[in-house]
């Protein structure tokens, strides 16, 4: 990628950052996790709190604001100091440091609470991503994982309509063109989607390392639902296929994983 290239994402990660929506997204992120944490049985006050892919720390300040002690690891070095600006000018302690999710610089079983969001669709050695989120959680402790979602057609990945329903001969062409001759195909990502998920395999595979999982539905909060949304929550938690259904209506993939929990 060319230097132009590389500024202009930086600066568009450093923008938006700090818009309304993303500070609005991250409390929802925030207040979902919580509430898994709480189902799965984490009820200590202060966590130790690892975001990967952090970015300019925009997330990690709002866990460490809410008492938790954060760290977080990016790939992208000029993001990682921006993010250390903006924290000791907030007078918060977060660690953060330049490295990748497929090697993590933190210890095993040292974290209660590990952020994964947005990041899978971009590496390419997906699984060892996700072992590693696991390998650095405490025993009890909570991954939470945003992602694409290949059963829905709606996505923000690439500027094509529909194209996580598309063939994967078809996936791979647009992606080579994304990154030589055709920039503008991509959604402000560096490195393209190259993964298209779901929530029930990503299940599949974190039960085979030993962590139990929710989705968004288990995890939904009643309390900001009319009666109408309790009702069609309370249908889609109870009924399997309607669950099948509420996936595919949904633009991302979703899953709270539990480190030995039992599935």
């Amino acid at each position: 990628m060319t230097g132009n290239n590389e500024e202009a994402f930086y600066q568009y990660y450093a923008g938006e950052s700090l818009k309304a929506a993303t500070l609005e997204r991250f409390a929802a992120t925030q207040a979902a996790v919580v509430r898994a944490a709480r189902h799965f049985g984490l009820e200590q006050q202060s966590w130790r709190v690892a975001d990967v892919g952090c970015g300019a720390a925009t997330q990690c300040a709002l866990w460490a604001r809410a008492g938790h002690r954060v760290f977080g690891v990016d790939i992208n070095e000029p993001l990682i100091e921006l993010g250390r600006e903006r924290a000791k000018a907030a007078g918060l302690d977060i660690e953060l440091q330049s490295g990748t999710a497929t090697a993590l610089p933190w210890p095993d079983e040292s974290m209660d609470i590990c952020l994964c969001p947005e990041l899978l669709e971009h590496v390419m050695d997906w699984q060892t991503v996700v072992n590693e989120t696991v390998r650095i959680l405490k025993p009890g402790g909570v991954l939470y994982i945003s992602t694409t979602n290949k059963l829905c057609p709606k996505q923000e990945e690439f500027d094509l309509p529909g194209f996580s329903w598309y063939p994967a001969p078809l996936k791979r062409y647009y992606e080579r063109l994304s990154v030589t001759t055709r920039p503008e195909l991509v959604s402000h990502a560096k490195f393209p989607a190259v993964h298209w998920f779901t929530y029930f395999g990503l299940r599949k595979h974190l039960a085979g390392i030993g962590a139990r999982c929710l989705d968004r539905f288990d995890v939904a909060a009643l309390a900001d639902h009319g009666a109408a949304g309790k009702l069609i929550i309370g249908a889609i938690r109870s009924c399997p296929p309607l669950r099948w259904a509420g996936h595919m209506a949904t633009p991302y993939t979703m899953v709270f994983a539990q480190k030995g929990g039992r599935a």
